[in-house]
C-alpha cells in the first residue's frame, strides 16, 4: 500500500481503532489505533500503511481537522431556494454555489411528502458530512416548507 493524502471523514471510532473514508473516492481506511478522532470529524492529512503487515493505516500528518454539525432549522428556505424549487419539477435537485464558501442544494417535492423528504435527508448523516468535508465546510443546515427542501453547506 502507498501513502494517501486527502480529506477523510471519520465514519467509525472507538478506543482502539477508527475508520476513515476518503471523501473524494469513497475508499475506506481502517486505522490500527485511534489517534483521538471522533465520528463526524473531517480530517485533511496523510495516511501511511502501518508496519509490519501494512494491512491497516495510521494517520501520519494532520493539516486540518474540523467537526461537521448537521441541524434542521425552523427557518423557511431562502427566497433564492424557493425560486429554484418553483422552476423545477417535483423530484428534481439543483445544486448551486453559495456566494462565498459552500453550496445550496434545493429539492422540489410534493407538499405531502415534505416531512418525509426532510427525514430522508437528515437520515443520511454520513453523506451530508462527506459532501461538507469535500466542500471544506463545517455546518449542514436543512430548511423546508411545503414542497421545498433546502440543504445549505456553510462554513
Amino acid at each position: 500500500m502507498d501513502e494517501k493524502t486527502g480529506t477523510f471523514l471519520v465514519t467509525a471510532a472507538d478506543d482502539d481503532a477508527a475508520v476513515l473514508t476518503d471523501v473524494d473516492d469513497g475508499q475506506v481506511h481502517t486505522l490500527a489505533t485511534n489517534p483521538d478522532v471522533t465520528v463526524g470529524e473531517a480530517i485533511e492529512g496523510r495516511l501511511e500503511p502501518e508496519p509490519p503487515l501494512e494491512v491497516a493505516w495510521r494517520l501520519a500528518t494532520v493539516d486540518d481537522r474540523w467537526e461537521i454539525s448537521i441541524e434542521e432549522s425552523a427557518e423557511a428556505p431562502t427566497t433564492f431556494a424557493r425560486e429554484i424549487a418553483a422552476e423545477q419539477a417535483v423530484g428534481e435537485l439543483t445544486r448551486r454555489e453559495r456566494a462565498g464558501t459552500g453550496e445550496v442544494h434545493v429539492l422540489t417535492v410534493t407538499e405531502s411528502e415534505t416531512d418525509a423528504a426532510v427525514a430522508d435527508v437528515l437520515d443520511d448523516s454520513e453523506g451530508l458530512r462527506s459532501r461538507a468535508a469535500r466542500l471544506g465546510v463545517a455546518r449542514v443546515v436543512v430548511r423546508s416548507e411545503p414542497g421545498v427542501v433546502s440543504v445549505r453547506y456553510l462554513p
